[in-house]
């Protein structure tokens, strides 16, 4: 059992100058937990009369939890999908009108599940719990939820579990594919805490030390296990839940998902949505993310160790409009007015630019140890294992940072090195 109230006191009078809070009221990660469900939940004061969201694969890995919850006395609607890969905004709605009538929502499942009853249970003023059936991402305790909206993927605010389960046993006889997502998911803190402190040095962006180190603690963890991450073991699986739940608390703390995600969550974000818009279904979060840091690691040390020629920002509009077409130009012009560079200058950033490179080169594994790892873990490590060619990668490295208001290093690329050779980088992931 993670505890909570220690994770939270640890953080009281934070030298950041903000208090850090979360609804989340219990953690329990252990083996055969899927017996003391309904304990677990009454204890913790969530509510009898609730909704259950599942898809015919969760429910299959958490057989029996209906039962559970009936004979511990919880009265339960239920909305099965079939096979739920993709958040949508209209999955959402739906969950809102079926808690009509309940207190709370259950989400029995990973990534899209929780995801569209986070914000369904925000938006309805429901309680919110989950029973977690693959260790495969990082937003269980998280406050934000990505969703596709009109085929344009957007995190919105929502809440946090006051209640997650995860029985051991059920997380370690996940599918290898999603354990190995979930390393993909968690490899990709190195560049969203670099990322985020970047963004402090030429932005002044809010930044935590002490959330930060949650992640970074998190990560060690998780990078600790490389070689047992895909083993049927309830302990290994175990401690990854802890460390998946452990950057969650962080995006929880701040109310921001900076812990926990920079530019290789966008990459991932642009290659679904430019797939969708074609009918096609994109691959695992976590799975796509992990090739997403090798790209953005490469990337970043690239430019770090070249001749950079820093100065005024001169994009094409036009040409950033055509990339994302006509279904998306309106969501682009949303977010970038104002673009989120009128909140720095040439001058600043050539000011930091030493520090920039000192972080990449100090805190950022190499593309090399990056690949060695998600080997290791068993991941992805190739685009076409993720059903990406060239021509997105391409895109999604040029023009991926206009989804989102957020400084990164990759946003900064316009202004630093207008000739950089994307090719290159996409040559070493083919």
């Amino acid at each position: 059992m993670m505890n909570i109230k220690e994770i939270q006191d640890s953080l009281k009078n934070c030298p950041c100058g903000r208090k850090h809070e979360t609804n989340i009221l219990a953690v329990e990660i252990g083996r055969g937990l899927i017996n003391k469900t309904a304990e677990i939940l009454s204890t913790n004061g969530f509510p009898k009369n609730i909704l259950v969201v599942a898809d015919k694969n969760t429910l299959s890995a958490a057989d029996g939890i209906l039962d559970i919850l009936a004979d511990g006395g919880y009265k339960h609607t239920l909305k099965l999908y079939d096979n739920l890969r993709v958040a949508h905004m209209s999955d959402v709605n739906t969950l809102m009108e079926l808690s009509a009538n309940v207190d709370g929502i259950l989400a029995v499942g990973s990534g899209s599940i929780c995801d569209i009853c986070r914000l369904a249970a925000a938006r309805a003023g429901k309680d919110f719990a989950i029973f977690a059936t693959a260790p495969s991402m990082d937003g269980f305790a998280s406050d934000s939820a990505p969703i596709i909206n009109g085929n344009f993927k957007i995190s919105y605010p929502a809440c946090s579990p006051k209640v997650v389960i995860g029985d051991t046993d059920i997380l370690a006889a996940a599918p290898v594919e999603l354990k190995a997502a979930g390393f993909g998911d968690m490899i990709a803190k190195y560049i969203a805490i670099v990322d985020w402190k970047i963004s402090t040095m030429t932005t002044g962006e809010y930044y935590c030390e002490n959330v930060a180190n949650l992640t970074i603690e998190a990560l060690k963890k998780i990078v600790s296990m490389v070689d047992s991450v895909t083993k049927n073991d309830p302990e290994t699986a175990g401690a990854i839940m802890e460390a998946l739940v452990l950057t969650g608390l962080g995006m929880s703390f701040t109310h921001n998902t900076r812990p926990a995600s920079g530019a290789e969550h966008v990459i991932s974000h642009f290659w679904e949505i430019k797939k969708l818009e074609k009918g096609e279904l994109s691959d695992y979060h976590g799975k796509k993310v992990g090739i997403a840091t090798l790209l953005t690691a490469k990337t970043y040390h690239m430019l770090t160790e070249s001749q950079v020629d820093i100065g005024e920002e001169n994009l094409d509009w036009e040409e950033i409009y055509r990339a994302y077409g006509e279904n998306f130009i309106e969501d682009v012009k949303k977010v970038n007015n104002p673009t989120v560079t009128t909140k720095t200058s040439p001058e600043i950033i050539r000011e930091r630019w030493g520090d920039i490179c000192k972080l990449i080169k100090t805190e950022l594994p190499s593309y090399e140890d990056m690949l060695k790892l998600l080997k290791r873990a068993k991941a992805a490590t190739k685009i076409s294992e993720i059903d990406v060619s060239y021509d997105l990668c391409l895109q999604a490295l040029k023009y991926h940072a206009y989804m989102r208001h957020r400084m990164t290093l990759m946003r900064l690329i316009p202004m630093i090195k207008k000739d950089f050779d994307f090719d290159a980088v996409i040559r070493e992931v083919m």
